[in-house]
């Protein structure tokens, strides 16, 4: 059963036809890897400097680090709750200075009941305390 010369060119026919589907199949898919690795990529290089900025502006001095030194060199604790908002606002008056700050857990201190408090001169201070009422209790400059 062999085929015959006229059904060897309808199957060439048909074998062209399809090859060049399948070739532009095969570019669609490459295509789109392309661009998918590329996206990737880019979101990949753009985590990586935000990293890279926030590291070197953590490392800034902050607009009140002399405050803060002296704050913890007399004594002065500061102790917190991570998903507080009050404590949250305490840190973001010290803005980059607050790395000089001595900062516990409240969990650490079990007078604590309220956060932030504040422990100076070994006496509790509840709640967001102002740079001019921190400077009146240590004797600190501000600035």
């Amino acid at each position: 059963m062999a085929l015959s010369k006229e059904e060897i060119g309808e199957i060439r026919h048909e074998n062209q036809k399809a090859e060049p589907s399948r070739e532009k199949s095969a570019t669609k898919m490459s295509n789109k890897k392309i661009a998918f690795v590329s996206i990737v990529s880019v979101l990949l290089i753009l985590a990586g400097i935000g990293i890279g900025v926030s590291f070197a502006n953590s490392n800034k001095p902050g607009p009140v680090d002399d405050f803060a030194k002296c704050l913890t060199e007399k004594g002065a604790v500061v102790y917190g709750a991570p998903l507080c908002k009050y404590t949250a606002a305490q840190k973001a008056m010290f803005g980059n200075s607050m790395r000089l700050i001595d900062y516990r857990d409240f969990t650490q201190d079990p007078n604590v009941e309220i956060t932030p408090t504040w422990l100076i001169n070994g006496a509790y201070y509840q709640n967001v305390q102002t740079f001019d009422r921190l400077a009146d209790l240590t004797g600190c400059k501000i600035g």
